[in-house]
Order: structure tokens, then sequence, then C-alpha cells
């Protein structure tokens, strides 16, 4: 009796401990802006924060133009785009994302005015299928 007791005491908790993978997301893009930005990714090219926006189930990626790529002619958006597009289909550190079928979203925001967004691709799962 006492050991069905603890194994069914045990199974409460260890169901209890388990982290969905919304949760999971959502922690894991905290932890990436807090410990790694702001971080220059490229020159000219700073990347500010990584978020998760559970009710889309988007992870959000937000960079900031510098110096010469701060303006609206510093890059072809089309080229950029499926740039993007080919980079998540090719990465593999967010494979358990894409399985579920997560949406991604990169913004490139101009330093000088914070409010011009540059450029903004949103990707579902048709897209890196």
């Amino acid at each position: 009796m006492k050991k069905s007791f603890l194994f069914v005491l045990t199974a409460i908790l260890f169901a209890a401990c388990q982290e969905s993978l919304e949760d999971k997301c959502e922690r894991e893009a905290k932890e990436f802006t807090r410990k790694n930005c702001p971080a220059m990714i490229a020159q000219e090219i700073m990347m500010d924060s990584m978020t998760f926006e559970r009710a889309t189930h988007t992870i959000h990626y937000y960079y900031k133009l510098t110096g010469q790529s701060d303006r609206s002619d510093a890059y072809n958006m089309e080229e950029a785009a499926k740039m993007l597009k080919e980079g998540l289909k090719n990465t593999t550190s967010v494979q358990t994302y894409k399985n579920e079928g997560y949406n991604f979203t990169y913004t490139y925001r101009s330093e000088k005015d914070p409010k011009t967004i540059w450029l903004e691709v949103k990707l579902s799962k048709k897209d890196y299928e």
C-alpha cells in the first residue's frame, strides 16, 4: 500500500513539474534576451531581443539597423526576406518549434528612429517546410 501511494505521489509530482512547450518557449526567449542582447550579429545589425507571442505561437526577433544600414535603400528587401526564409528552413536550433508549426517574425528597426521599421518578415509553417 505504501509503495503504491509513493508511486502515485511521485507520478503526480512529476506530471506537475512538466513544462509545456509554450512555457518553455517563453522562458527560453526571455533567457536568450537577458543573456545575449543587445548583440552585434553582423556589421551594422544589432539584435535587440527575442520574444514569444503566446496567442499566435510566434517567436519574434527584433533587430536594430545602425550606421549606413539605417536607411530605406540599404538592402534589397525582397532578397533579405528570401534569405530569412532560407535561413529558417536550414536552422535546427528551433526545430522543436518548427515541428509544432510555430510562426517566426523578424523585425528590423531604425536606430535613429525606432518607430521606423525597415523590414518585417512573418514566416509560417508553409514558408519553412
